[in-house]
């Protein structure tokens, strides 16, 4: 008679309850093996998959021990149609299995509210099925890590005359916010503390002259070009999921900052 193993999946929990690494199946010995090995290296998440959507770019990024692979597509308002297709196809070329991810994280905003939706809810879908931890990155932030200036004022067009708005500090390889993100009309956004600050995101492509005008004699320049992309998410997930900075699948929420998506005709 063939000896059958027993198969095993080990879950690992990190203080405040939230999951952070998940085990293929295997023998209890095998998986013992695998627990004290991850817990010998700082308990580092090895595959994350990344989604973000907040802008008409939407993209999907899987960060493999450092190594990072990205799918992006200008999908307009069709970011509902796109993402899945586009997680599953850079999957299969990274020859990953749902099972091998670690955790999952998104694009949590400010931004679009659909596609702040659509993002959570494919994270939210996939990590629940999985029994995998969550990590929201703010936009903003994300905008910060592609910038890769030492000090970055971030601003996406929030339409109605109005920015989402931070700031942040570089702090070794992480960021240290200076302004938490917020809704603001351009000439009113928040002061900056001394100079040397790089402003980049869509706010500044559609009220470039007014938030160069608030921010003059701190504003030393303007990137253009950059917006919020889940390599960028993926980076910083990285940095959370080590820390233990995530949630379970059904606590993960999008950052909308605003409540209100459009002008009342008396207010236009």
């Amino acid at each position: 008679m063939r000896r059958v193993t027993a198969r095993y999946r080990f879950v690992i929990w990190r203080a405040g309850g939230a999951p952070c690494t998940r085990f293929r199946a295997g023998s209890r010995r095998e998986c013992a093996l695998r627990v004290k090995l991850r817990f010998a290296i700082h308990r580092s998440v090895v595959n994350i998959l990344a989604l973000e959507s907040s802008t008409e770019l939407c993209s999907a990024a899987l960060w493999r021990d450092g190594r990072i692979d990205a799918r992006e597509a200008d999908a307009g308002q069709r970011n509902s149609e796109v993402l899945l297709p586009m997680v599953e196809a850079l999957l299969a070329a990274q020859a990953v299995d749902r099972e091998d991810l670690d955790g999952i994280a998104f694009g949590s905003g400010p931004g679009a509210f659909t596609g702040l939706r659509v993002a959570c809810g494919v994270a939210q879908g996939i990590a629940f099925g999985m029994n995998l931890p969550v990590a929201g990155v703010v936009t903003l932030r994300a905008l910060a890590q592609a910038a890769q200036a030492p000090r970055v004022v971030c601003c996406l067009d929030a339409r109605m005359g109005e920015i989402y708005h931070a700031a942040y500090e570089k702090d070794g390889d992480d960021w240290r916010e200076v302004c938490m993100p917020g809704l603001c009309k351009p000439d009113a956004a928040p002061a900056l503390p001394g100079k040397g600050w790089s402003g980049c995101g869509s706010g500044f492509a559609a009220f470039r002259a007014a938030l160069e005008q608030r921010y003059a004699g701190a504003l030393e320049r303007v990137i253009d070009g950059i917006v919020p992309h889940a390599r960028d998410v993926a980076a910083l997930a990285a940095r959370a999921f080590a820390r233990g900075e995530t949630v379970a699948a059904e606590l993960a929420a999008p950052l909308y900052v605003r409540n209100k998506v459009a002008l009342r005709v008396d207010e236009r």
